[in-house]
């Protein structure tokens, strides 16, 4: 690999690890404008913008690392109480934050600032806040550090920094690392010259100086570490404190030119190498999401493979085969789990972000919310987390604007003067439940049914049940807002919302108390790639339900039939349960079995019975989509490739029953959608729990 993809390659990893800190940043300062005595915490920002400047100047991000510098500066202020927290720092470092993924995003360091009029106010302000004027150089507010460190007791430390082998190879200059070094205090250096080889077999890509130093100062050991927080995990560091009295500090700058000077000579006459173990103590490795992609689709491939093998091995008698093919399958079940516990991510870092979101949008509409997460450690699939982020943006904007109310009328109502947003996440069976709550106004149904009567949605004379008035919200174009804001009223927000979820294959439960608050609930899958599945046939063609919904098997003869006198319900040790003729439901002209089989299914509105012929058996199902032309079939969720290469689709239990229900079919008149009658008993579990049992027709 030649320098030049070498320097390509650790300037994309700085941007990557420049993401996560800025998402820590953000999270940090909003945490600091709740909490501005927590010393901990402007350690956090100031740790956090100090690495970035740091590491951007190694990488040539020049114009990110002045930039940074300032308000690093300003943060240095504050951890030595010469600057207090108040909002208008908070507010001006959120901006800078902007600007910085700007110029994160615009490439190197040559790339011009994302909006440099900006910037440059953001710097005007902080240099007044700071009390540094425009014509002091960048580097000229480094002095009050050093004013720090001599504040306090001084004390002596032994510094032995040597760098390894590929230290130079990812753009970092040591000496820049020992100049920053000397704005602490007094530093003495001496340059180690031992391990540099003969002139023959230097390697001009190697730094073989190592240094030995003794700062004298005030800073703490983890303020001098801090200085090499970029390049700990590629060097040799030890900080020790020194036995001694203090020290007047003074900065030995011959010994530091000295050491410029042998660096400079190795550069004329080349680096070289020498030996050097790094440790190899790594806890994680960053993998490009489009290969961790690429992986998950061959496993899937593999999956269906193995199915084809299966089948063959089970029409063929030979001991040899099977035993082959039981083993491939032990370790593909294994693959498939493992891979797919690589896809899934905790969605803490979704959640986050979102409270600059809430502070950005209480600033500007004059409120007082407060944004609190439950669950941010639920885990699901990185395809779905990375979907989610405009649904909840859109949920979260229309509570602030919509349901929120004012200061003075939560007054009046007798509420806390501050609002709270609640962000929530946790799992149920196969399925994640994504929650958007506020204790704001809620919504008033009958000022939603009149507008949906004034667009002509509905007519005049539709009895609307809650659930069917609130789906109204999600219409497109639809919105109760009598005029249109930089926030909301163009009914669009809420539209993209459903049409997210249903390409999620999830479903949208919406719960409001008028004057109590509004509850948004998110169904969604836990995974898009690959499930467990019960394989079934009706007639010539096979269906997969999903494992993790059905909960048991039942039989159906056709005495039970004739029992329930036409009706489409089952009694299941004493309780009533409602089912589907998929024979019916899919128009499969093919004569029915003397003996069917009922696979009860758990849905959020409760238990259903789906009738087929026969259960194959559990299948592990590599999800296909059907493709753009079939998009507006709701029913089935994708489509997947059996072993000997025919297509089964892929059922969605919620859906089918909704879609049952909507069309009346017999048995389910008199029911909502989402509420079918189970005679009072409570659900069963999840878990993919399957039973055989006699059932008696109600």
């Amino acid at each position: 690999m030649s320098m030049a993809s070498n320097a390509d390659q650790f300037k994309q990893s700085f941007r990557e690890e420049a993401r996560e800190i800025l998402v820590d940043l953000e999270a940090a300062l909003l945490e600091l404008n709740e909490n501005a005595g927590d010393r901990e915490l402007v350690g956090r920002v100031f740790r956090g913008l100090h690495t970035i400047k740091g590491s951007g100047a190694m990488f040539g991000f020049e114009d990110l690392a002045t930039f940074t510098h300032n308000l690093e500066t300003a943060f240095d202020d504050v951890r030595n109480g010469r600057l207090e927290i108040n909002s208008e720092l908070i507010d001006l470092t959120l901006a800078a934050l902007d600007q910085i993924k700007a110029m994160l995003e615009e490439g190197g360091g040559g790339a011009a600032l994302a909006d440099p009029a900006a910037c440059a106010e953001i710097l005007t302000k902080v240099r007044r806040l700071t009390g540094v004027t425009a014509s002091e150089p960048a580097g000229e507010k480094a002095s009050p550090k050093t004013a720090a460190a001599t504040a306090g007791p001084v004390r002596e430390w032994s510094i032995h920094f040597a760098p390894g082998p590929d230290l130079m190879l990812n753009g970092t200059n040591p000496l820049l690392l020992l100049r920053e070094l000397r704005q602490l205090g007094g530093l003495s250096v001496k340059a180690s010259m031992a391990a540099v080889p003969p002139l023959a077999e230097l390697d001009p890509e190697r730094c073989y100086v190592a240094w030995e130093m003794v700062l004298a100062t005030a800073a703490s050991r983890d303020a001098i570490r801090d200085v090499f927080i970029f390049v700990e995990d590629h060097c040799e560091l030890s900080i020790e404190l020194a036995a001694g009295s203090e020290v007047d500090p003074a900065a030995n700058a011959a010994a530091a030119d000295a050491t410029a000077r042998a660096l400079d000579e190795q550069r004329a006459q080349g680096g070289g190498r020498r030996t050097y173990d790094k440790p190899d103590n790594a806890t994680s490795l960053r993998v490009p999401a489009a290969k961790l992609d690429q992986f998950v689709d061959l496993v899937g491939e593999l999956v269906t493979v193995q199915a084809r093998l299966s089948e063959l091995a089970a029409r063929r008698d030979d001991p040899e085969i099977a035993e082959v093919s039981e083993e491939i399958e032990r370790l593909t079940s294994s693959l498939r789990e493992n891979s797919m516990n690589i896809r899934m991510l905790p969605i803490r870092a979704t959640f986050e972000k979102f409270r600059r979101l809430v502070h950005d949008l209480a600033r500007d509409l004059g409120k007082d919310v407060e944004l609190t997460i439950e669950g941010a450690d639920t885990e699901l699939d990185k395809t779905v987390i990375d979907q989610l982020s405009d649904p909840l943006m859109h949920l979260i904007r229309n509570s602030m604007d919509h349901g929120i109310e004012p200061r003075d009328r939560r007054a009046a109502r007798g509420k806390r003067p501050t609002a709270t947003i609640h962000l929530s996440a946790r799992h149920s069976g196969a399925s994640v439940l994504i929650g958007v709550s506020d204790d704001g106004a809620g919504i008033d149904a009958e000022a939603v049914r009149s507008r949906a009567v004034e667009k002509g949605l509905v007519a005049g004379d539709a009895q609307l049940t809650e659930s069917e008035t609130f789906a109204l919200l999600f219409e497109p174009g639809f919105s109760t807002a009598k005029q249109v804001t930089d926030v909301s009223g163009r009914g669009v927000g809420m539209d993209v919302v459903r049409q997210r979820v249903d390409s999620l294959r999830g479903t949208i439960d919406v719960a409001s108390v008028p004057g109590t608050g509004t509850s948004v609930t998110l169904r969604l899958p836990l995974t898009l790639a690959i499930i467990d599945g019960l394989l079934v046939s009706v007639g010539d063609a096979c269906f997969v339900l999903p494992l993790a919904n059905t909960l048991e098997c039942i039989e159906l003869t056709r005495a039970d039939v004739e029992r329930a006198n036409g009706k489409h319900v089952a009694n299941v040790r004493g309780v009533i349960v409602p089912y589907i003729r998929l024979r019916e439901h899919f128009n499969i002209r093919t004569p029915r079995p003397e003996i069917e089989q009922i696979m009860l299914v758990e849905t959020e509105g409760g238990r259903y019975g789906f009738v087929v012929d026969r259960v194959l058996g559990d299948c592990q199902t590599v999800i296909k989509n059907l493709g753009r032309f079939y998009r507006h079939v709701q029913v089935v969720s994708g489509a997947t490739i059996l072993g000997n290469g025919t297509v089964a689709l892929i059922l969605d239990p919620e859906r089918l029953a909704a879609d049952a229900v909507r069309l009346g079919r017999q048995g389910f008149h008199g029911h909502t959608a989402g509420h079918p009658v189970v005679g009072g008993a409570s659900r069963m579990g999840h878990g993919g729990k399957r039973e055989s049992s006699q059932t008696n027709a109600a």
